[in-house]
């Protein structure tokens, strides 16, 4: 009687000690698996790593702020530095890159195929756009369908390449806005660079005139006006076009100026200051803007 009043204890006991093995050996292989991680990184070099992040951060600073004192005191030379400290940003970011690997990992055949599976995971799923944009940043640092510092449209906005990174580039608009655009776009969108790597750059500015004015005073006006403009880029030539523009409740005579502005950072002024002189002597000149047809009314 007394032997089974403890049968059951006995059970439990044995139960036990069989399930506790299973549990045992996961927690031995997970403390394993994070010696085995562990072992991989080399803490004596994780405080260089620190360091070499610290110099490449500073040396982009450092960089930042040359290009700028070059850029502000010598315009012609603003775009070669822009174009080389891209270059040498993309220098900085590999190198430390693999410096920090090189110091912070013991290199070993584990190591190597922990990082291909990483990679093939990573490219494979959640990296596949950051892998795309890394190679797309390549393409465009060798194709270059744009340069640093050129003014360029793309889907709509407007603006000056500032940067070309591994994984993006950077546009500043201008309403001094910064956009930020992954380089796989540039893959298959279309992008319009208007100096591509030039100081100067082609500025177009429309005019209108009524169908009865004198079109060749018109044309001498803005010619001259763009001819005597401060901000105008005289190696290039100055041209008037002259076309029939007509719509649903006016008849024109459209007149475009082309001209080269001496940097592309004047452009809206370049536009301003023509656009302004070229009114003002329109007027004086009587002139006349095209006849707007509303209902039965016409209005000058």
């Amino acid at each position: 009687m007394k032997s089974s009043q403890h049968l059951p204890r006995v059970i439990g006991l044995a139960a036990l000690c069989i399930t506790t093995p299973a549990w045992a050996e996961t927690t031995t292989a997970n403390l394993d698996s994070l010696t085995e991680i562990a072992s991989l990184i080399r803490w004596s070099g994780v405080f260089m790593s620190i360091i070499v992040v610290f110099i490449a951060w500073l040396m982009l600073k450092f960089t930042q702020n040359l290009v700028d004192s070059i850029g502000a005191q010598f315009a012609q030379r603003r775009m070669l530095a822009q174009k080389l400290q891209s270059f040498f940003q993309f220098f900085i970011y590999m190198t430390a890159g693999i410096s920090v690997f090189m110091l912070s990992f013991r290199v070993d055949d584990r190591v190597l195929t922990l990082i291909g599976g990483t990679l093939a995971v990573s490219v494979g799923f959640a990296m596949k756009d950051l892998a795309a944009s890394f190679i797309a940043g390549l393409t465009v640092m060798i194709d270059r369908p744009f340069q640093v510092g050129d003014r360029v449209t793309f889907e709509g906005h407007y603006g000056d390449i500032v940067t070309i990174g591994l994984r993006s580039v950077r546009m500043c608009t201008l309403t001094d806005d910064i956009i930020t655009i992954p380089n796989s776009k540039f893959l298959s969108d279309v992008v319009v660079s208007g100096n591509y790597g030039a100081l100067d750059m082609q500025v177009v500015i429309p005019f209108h005139v009524a169908l009865d004015q004198d079109l060749t005073l018109a044309c001498d006006i803005i010619r001259e006006a763009a001819a005597s403009s401060r901000y105008i880029h005289l190696p290039k030539p100055i041209v008037v076009l002259v076309k029939q523009d007509i719509s649903d409740n006016y008849f024109a005579i459209k007149l475009t100026l082309k001209a080269y502005v001496l940097d592309i950072k004047y452009e809206k002024l370049f536009e301003t200051d023509i656009t302004l002189r070229v009114m003002q002597e329109f007027k004086k000149q009587n002139i006349c803007p095209p006849t707007i047809m509303q209902s039965t009314k016409i209005y000058r």
